[in-house]
């Protein structure tokens, strides 16, 4: 999964390309490793520390059937915000329930987006977002909510449900398929 991500960031014209890894993992050739945190905002503040200066793209590299224009539109965004946040439009209708199972809403899903990566960052707002202690880190479900608690502004780009994070075994079996697919279609 990680090579079908990194051929999207080149194919992308990202070129600097730094990894966070788990302990005792080499980086693939062309990028730079960094040991990975024990959250998701560690590991991306530990791989800002090694990346030069410049808007910073964070992406899950479980995510291995992004398409390389999405990286482009994520950055260009940049422009005119601090984030860019790749997402989907939520199709299901959402309920909000308690403790005990008793719904308590419906939410509007027109307004509602299932967040995805690439995130797009200027490094200060990523930088000043990140400086906060390992307990806000820990809580931080994506780094664009760091910025968002800064009071940074961050914006919705939309993207594919195709762009689904790869989490449970059904999730694995349907990126292998939809992989092989594009291989044999040439992409």
């Amino acid at each position: 999964m990680l090579e079908w991500s990194l051929d999207a960031l080149r194919a992308a014209g990202i070129t600097e390309i730094v990894i966070a890894l788990p302990a005792g993992e080499a980086a693939p050739e062309g990028c730079t490793g960094v040991p990975g945190g024990a959250t998701r905002s560690e590991s991306v503040r530990a791989a800002l520390a090694a990346a030069g200066p410049g808007h910073v793209v964070v992406h899950d590299a479980a995510r291995p059937l992004v398409e390389p224009a999405l990286f482009m539109r994520v950055i260009a965004a940049l422009d005119e915000v601090d984030c860019a946040i790749a997402a989907a439009r939520v199709t299901d209708t959402v309920k909000e329930a308690d403790d005990a199972g008793t719904v308590v809403a419906t939410l509007d899903r027109s307004k509602l987006w299932a967040v995805q990566t690439p995130q797009g960052f200027r490094r200060a707002a990523l930088e000043a977002a990140l400086s906060v202690d390992a307990a806000v880190l820990a809580r931080a479900t994506d780094d664009a909510w760091l910025v968002e608690r800064a009071g940074g502004s961050v914006r919705v780009i939309e993207s594919s449900p195709a762009n689904f994070k790869v989490t449970t075994p059904y999730d694995l079996r349907l990126a292998s398929l939809l992989l092989d697919r594009n291989l044999v279609e040439g992409r």
